[in-house]
Parts: structure tokens; C-alpha cells; sequence
């Protein structure tokens, strides 16, 4: 990525740091995520700008995150976003207050000045999100460029240098021109072009992959979700004749998805496919298990031993393709440690490499999932697959509530699809993040053609998100509802009711398990 305009966002311990990216991706702009940042590795990288994130810190606390003064004086330009702002205040002499009222939510700020390039082509009044507990008390050499009634400097800049600070955060939906604003940052004045576009990084990945690959042989582990999809395409098209795919049948897909995946990679791209029908081996793991966490686990560690069984058989391989993104990379564990070091982990990253032996190739390590869909779309890769909403690596073993058995999860899937094709009847799936069927352990009386029956219950959960952060319940029209339902009681055998999840994540997750 050397070659890209390249912008540093030092993580500082906010929730929101990852959106900090997608933002600056969306305005073509490369940019990577550091927990610690050095003058001397900000020259060396060709950093063009720093954004400074915010985080639940006080600048008073012991050992609270903070940056390298020396970045401060350096001449690039670095935005502070809430603490970030307080952060470089702090360290340029100024002082940090506790606000007399913690601001959390929208706010209305009023410009004070319409002279600067942060603020240019916003209205006098606009809504911006506000999450603080301190603010600046006194900086002599910021000037204040915009203002709440509570918050003396909602927006500033530094009078001689290049900083400059938000008390709100832009990167939220609910700030009205948050967009503008790191526009005006990074287009204004930053001066960035904005050389991130799919086209080329499609085409640079593949040059990558086939200097990377010389004349050796890789394999690629398949799910038939879009990010591992998308790597073999990407392989496919670097070197089609050294690319392996081994595509493990769980027995945890949806209904049809093998044959999909088959139609696909072997139809379109002619790439040598590996189908493992593994689904016993499962469900055995599986037997008598109920504990979310503990379905997980044994599902990671048998996925690991088919994949390692089916890699060694094909011989003389050195690498090992897989579809990590970038949030994966950074939650599963920060560069160098920090505040958000480790949110959760990810079955691709870490543990599969180090037991298998391979190098490994991960070409879309530094992308997020919408630039991952618009890649697939360069290489042709159907909408079945590329629009497809997120499914999860354990696949209904963790839709299903309670134990995982054969019987249950072709209950599930046969609910699933209908509740899927409905949606896509109705026009509604692209309006929607994610939809997906979930097999409850509850039973319950119904009628059914005038007799008495004692059947299990479906829940439904549809939501609309940006990046699944948090998610609202999706509000289907009735009749839509009505029908899935109808046809779903109707259909499975084995069920006599539906419900609808309208929990919004927080406080719900999106997954049940």
C-alpha cells in the first residue's frame, strides 16, 4: 500500500475508531489504525495525516493513552476527535476541564467563525454527537470556531500549527455533516487527492498475488461467504492454474449453499475445487452441547483438522489464502497493543496459519467489507454471492438454541430460506443489513387442521445497520410478515409458530448466540 496517500488514525481507545476509517476509506483515502505512532514511523510510512481518536479516558488519569509530543510539531496535519482534541490541548499547555454537564447525544453547535477550512460550507446552526466528560478549559493558541451552550470550543484550530479538534464526533451517523467536515480535512486541507479506488486496487492486488506466488502452489479455504469468495476470485485471476480450493461441508450451511459455491468457482472461474462432506464429524462434535461458547469452539477446532486432513493430501503447497479484513485484524489484536488491543476473536486470524505450516497470503488484510463487495463486483463475481448478508463462520449451530442435531438444523434451514426468499420477493434484501432464522427450545400448543399439536418456534430477526456496530430492528409491512409466517407454520414440518425479534443492538446482539 506503500504507493497510496496514507493516512495515520491513532487509536486512543474509542468505540468508534473503526468508523473513523470507513469514513476516510469512503473519501478515497487510504488510511491505517496505530495504537502508538512515532515521529520517525510517521516519516518513514509517508504519513500525509493524523487523526487522533477519541476514547473514554481522562487526560488527568494515570497512564491514560497519549501520543508522541513530537508529532504535534512535526508539520502534518492531525485532527483530534474528543479526547484526541483534549489529548493534543493538553500536551501543546493547555488545560482539560470536567464539563459541568456530561454531553452525550445530539447537540446543536453555532459557528463562531466562517473563516476557517475545517468548518467550510457548514450553516451557522447544525446537529452534531456529542460523548464527553471533559472538554478544554484553556488553550491560548487554539481558536475557537464553533460553540454549544455548554461547550465554549466544540470546534477549534491551532493558530500556528496544523491542528485541529472536534469536541463531537463526525464519524457518527448522527452528526449532520460529519462527512463535509473530514472532507474538508482531508481533501481541503490536506490537500489529498484520493487515489483509493476499487479498479486499481483490484488490479494491484492481483499483480501482488502473482509476484507474491511465483511459480508455487496455494490453497484457500472456502465458506461461500463473500470475503473468502472474493479471495479466490482475486487468485483465480493472479494464477487460476496454482490455486487449490477446499471448500469444507459442514453441515451448518444454508439450504443449497454447496452447490452455489460448486456452480460458482467451478463453473465461472475453473478453478480446481475440493467439496469435503464433513457434516458427520460435526455433528458428533456437536452432540449433547448447548453452551454458545462451547459450540463455537469445537466447530473452530474440527474445521481445523478436516482443512489440515484435506491441505496435506494436496501436496507441495507454501501458501495459504484466506479472506481477513481489516476490523478483523485490529480487533483481534491491535498492532502494537493499546486500549483496544483485543475485542473478540476472529477463527481467521491467528491459530489456523501457525498449525497448518503455510505462508500465508491475506490481500484484502487492509479492507473493509463494503471496499471487499465492490472488488468482487471488478472480478465478476455474482450478486448472489457479493450482496449476500453476513453469515456467521459457525454457520446455524449458533441459530440454533440448545442442542445441534441433523434434524433440527434441516428445520432451520428449510425456515431460513423461506424467510429469505420472501425477502427477496418483496424487494426488501438490499434494504437490509441482515436477516436470518433462529430455532427456539420452546414448544408450544397449536391447531392444525383441527388437531391439537405441541411444536417448536421459529424466531425471525431482520435489521438495518452501516457496519453492525448497532443495529435498529427492520420495520417489514404486515402482509410481508404475514406471508413468511403463513408459509414457514406451513411448510416445516415440525413448527406452529413465529415470532419477531425487535430488540436494537445495544443492548441485543445481532446473532442470538
Amino acid at each position: 500500500m506503500a504507493s497510496h496517500e496514507r493516512v495515520a488514525i491513532v487509536d486512543l481507545g474509542s468505540q468508534y475508531t473503526q468508523l473513523i476509517a470507513r469514513k476516510v476509506r469512503e473519501q478515497k483515502v487510504f488510511c491505517e489504525i496505530f495504537t502508538t505512532l512515532t515521529l520517525e514511523d510517521a516519516r518513514a510510512l509517508g504519513i500525509s495525516a493524523i487523526i487522533l481518536s477519541g476514547g473514554p479516558s481522562s487526560v488527568y488519569d494515570s497512564g491514560s493513552p497519549t501520543i508522541d509530543a513530537e508529532l504535534l510539531e512535526s508539520g502534518i496535519p492531525i485532527l483530534g476527535i474528543c479526547y484526541g482534541l483534549q489529548l493534543a490541548a493538553s500536551l501543546l499547555g493547555g488545560s482539560i476541564r470536567k464539563a459541568g454537564s456530561r454531553e452525550y447525544g445530539r447537540k446543536e453547535i453555532e459557528r463562531n467563525s466562517h473563516d476557517d477550512d475545517l468548518l467550510a460550507g457548514l450553516p451557522d446552526r447544525s446537529v452534531v454527537w456529542m460523548s464527553h466528560g471533559d472538554q478544554i478549559d484553556a488553550a491560548q493558541d487554539f481558536i475557537t470556531l464553533a460553540s454549544t451552550d455548554t461547550c465554549p470550543a466544540a470546534a477549534s484550530m491551532h493558530r500556528s500549527l496544523p491542528i485541529y479538534g472536534l469536541q463531537f464526533h463526525p464519524e457518527v451517523h448522527h452528526t449532520e455533516y460529519g462527512t463535509t467536515i473530514l472532507s474538508n480535512f482531508l481533501r481541503g486541507i490536506c490537500k489529498l487527492s484520493g487515489d483509493w479506488e476499487t479498479p486499481s486496487i483490484a488490479l494491484s492486488m492481483v499483480a501482488d498475488i502473482s509476484r507474491t506466488l511465483g511459480t508455487d502452489r496455494v490453497i484457500c479455504g472456502l465458506s461461500g461467504g463473500v470475503d473468502s469468495s472474493v479471495v479466490a476470485a482475486l487468485i483465480a485471476k493472479a494464477a487460476a492454474d496454482q490455486l487449490t480450493c477446499i471448500f469444507v461441508d459442514t453441515g451448518l450451511l444454508r439450504e443449497g449453499e454447496a452447490t452455489q459455491v460448486e456452480e460458482v468457482f467451478r463453473g465461472h472461474f475453473g478453478v480446481t475445487l475440493k467439496k469435503v462432506d464433513a457434516s458427520e464429524r460435526f455433528f458428533n462434535k456437536l452432540a449433547g452441547i448447548t453452551d454458545p461458547d462451547e459450540k463455537r469452539k469445537r466447530i473452530g477446532h474440527e474445521f481445523i483438522a478436516v482443512f489440515e486432513e484435506e491441505a496435506a493430501k494436496v501436496g507441495d503447497v507454501r501458501f495459504l489464502a484466506q479472506g481477513t479484513l481489516y476490523p478483523d485484524v485490529v480487533e483481534s489484536v491491535a498492532a502494537h497493543g493499546g486500549p483496544t488491543a483485543k475485542i473478540k476473536r476472529h477463527h481467521n486470524v491467528g491459530g489456523l496459519p501457525e498449525k497448518l505450516g503455510f505462508e500465508l497470503i491475506e490481500p484484502l488484510r487492509f479492507c473493509f467489507k463494503d471496499e471487499v463487495r465492490d472488488i468482487g463486483r471488478e472480478l465478476g463475481l455474482p450478486d448472489a454471492i457479493i450482496e449476500r448478508h453476513p453469515f456467521p463462520g459457525p454457520g446455524l449451530a449458533v441459530r440454533i438454541i440448545g442442542e445441534v442435531t441433523r434434524e433440527r438444523v434441516q428445520v432451520l434451514q428449510k425456515a431460513d430460506r423461506i424467510f429469505i426468499d420472501e425477502i427477496h420477493a418483496s424487494g426488501l434484501y438490499k434494504e437490509i443489513w441482515q436477516a436470518l432464522a433462529v430455532l427456539l427450545p420452546v414448544k408450544s400448543v397449536g391447531v392444525m387442521g383441527d388437531a391439537h399439536t405441541y411444536e417448536e418456534t421459529i424466531a425471525l430477526r431482520a435489521v438495518t445497520s452501516v457496519d453492525g456496530m448497532t443495529a435498529d430492528w427492520y420495520r417489514f409491512p404486515y402482509d410481508v410478515l404475514a406471508k413468511i409466517s403463513n408459509r414457514i407454520v406451513g411448510e416445516v414440518q415440525g413448527v406452529n409458530r413465529v415470532v419477531y425479534d425487535v430488540s436494537s443492538k445495544p443492548p441485543a446482539t445481532i446473532e442470538w448466540e
